[in-house]
């Protein structure tokens, strides 16, 4: 089972994306360990990634995600804004995806970037990545206002079918 957990920033991908991995005993990785030191540096800078920057990293992601469901399953926290990134990053799996996305409000987003200390992601981005998402038609939507343990918990009961 390959789950991805997106996003915009402050969504806490990586928080929900981790103890979702610790539930159902998978792996769990971060996208942004996987950016290359120039991305990393371009949003560390307020510069918003083009698609020309994200592209190598999608590629890369994608066939770590294949292989990573010939390993077992695991869980993948990504923003995944793009509908064509989310085809990128599913392009190398045999069997379906599941898409978890997080929403919340733009004032609850910005109060938790602004209290970040130890991220690369620079506020001024929220802006950019809110224009760029694109709400899939699949996969669930989750409201990320509950606490984490709350939010896993529905999130098992979509898996569950419940």
């Amino acid at each position: 089972m390959i789950i991805i957990v997106c996003g915009v920033s402050g969504t806490g991908k990586s928080t929900i994306a981790s103890l979702l991995a610790k539930t159902l005993l998978l792996p769990f990785y971060d996208a942004d360990d996987f950016h290359p030191s120039a991305n990393i540096q371009k949003m560390r800078c307020g510069i918003a990634l083009d698609d020309n920057d994200r592209r190598p990293w999608l590629d890369s992601l994608a066939s770590k995600l294949a292989q990573w469901e010939v390993d077992g399953g695991a869980v993948l926290a990504c923003s995944a804004l793009k509908e064509s990134y989310r085809q990128r990053l599913a392009s190398q799996c045999s069997s379906q995806v599941e898409w978890i996305m997080l929403s919340g409000s733009i004032e609850l987003l910005e109060k938790r970037l602004s209290s970040r200390t130890d991220h690369f992601f620079d506020l001024r981005l929220l802006d950019s990545q809110l224009k760029t998402l694109e709400l899939p038609s699949y996969g669930w939507t989750i409201d990320i206002s509950p606490p984490p343990n709350e939010i896993v918990a529905a999130i098992i009961e979509e898996l569950n079918g419940t």
